[in-house]
């Protein structure tokens, strides 16, 4: 029996999921209900800052952060499923409010208290089996923020080969970026194709019929390639085959 260290859970719902992948934010409410967690998710909250930060735009990134401090404050576990904003609150906040010592303390605290879904749910609550089943062949993605920033990298192969019928496969080259970077993507949108085709070649080349990952915006651009190519492969986040 596994002890679960927290009654309730505070949802921080990345923009991509809130503007154009809400399902995503449905299937992470749908894992909590199944494992009896209760979950909070306000209304209040907006984007992390990241954007902004990362195209030089520090003032604009502090304005963000701020509020999103203020916003999640009293939360006792904060999860999200985007390891790119979690490395944001973790590892830059800190640095965007280094000369403010207040902020930074209220920084530091919140850092240590936000969690990507899949670290969450291995390393904090201990579930690798949810009881899921998939009916297929699986492949993963890692993305860079989430493996490189925050080091998860196990943790959701841990969950995908628990899922039930569902066969996992290593592609090649797993760990190298997809090419899409934000913004990178559209500042330079050819070495962004680029990086692109030898990501979706390693995917068809691993005959899975579904890639999946733990970040919405990489398998957006993974996806936006299999579609005009008519490639018969699909993305999902790994909170949708972890709720299904």
């Amino acid at each position: 029996m596994v002890l679960l260290p927290h009654k309730k859970v505070t949802l921080f719902i990345q923009c991509i999921i809130d503007g154009m992948f809400p399902e995503v934010g449905f299937a992470v409410v749908r894992i909590f209900e199944k494992l009896g967690i209760g979950v909070e998710c306000p209304a209040e909250q907006t984007c992390c800052g990241q954007p902004a930060f990362n195209s030089g735009y520090r003032k604009e990134a502090k304005r963000a952060a701020e509020h999103f401090i203020n916003v999640f404050s009293d939360a006792e576990a904060i999860v999200c499923a985007s390891g790119s904003c979690v490395n944001m609150v973790r590892n830059h906040y800190p640095e965007l409010f280094r000369d403010d010592a207040k902020l930074l303390e209220r920084a530091k605290g919140i850092g240590v208290r936000i969690f990507e879904l899949t670290e969450y749910l291995v390393d904090v609550l201990g579930v690798e089996d949810l009881g899921s089943r998939y009916d297929g062949r699986i492949t993963y993605h890692d993305s860079c923020h989430l493996m490189r920033g925050i080091g998860v990298k196990e943790q959701p192969r841990k969950l995908i080969m628990k899922i039930k019928g569902a066969e996992f496969i290593e592609m090649k080259d797993s760990d190298k970026c997809c090419g899409f970077g934000g913004a990178f993507s559209v500042k330079y949108p050819e070495i962004s194709a680029a990086i692109l085709e030898d990501k979706v070649k390693n995917i068809i080349d691993s005959n899975a019929e579904v890639v999946t990952g733990c970040d919405m915006g990489c398998l957006m651009n993974i996806q936006g390639m299999l579609s005009r190519r008519r490639l018969p492969v699909k993305t999902l986040h790994i909170a949708q085959l972890l709720a299904g």
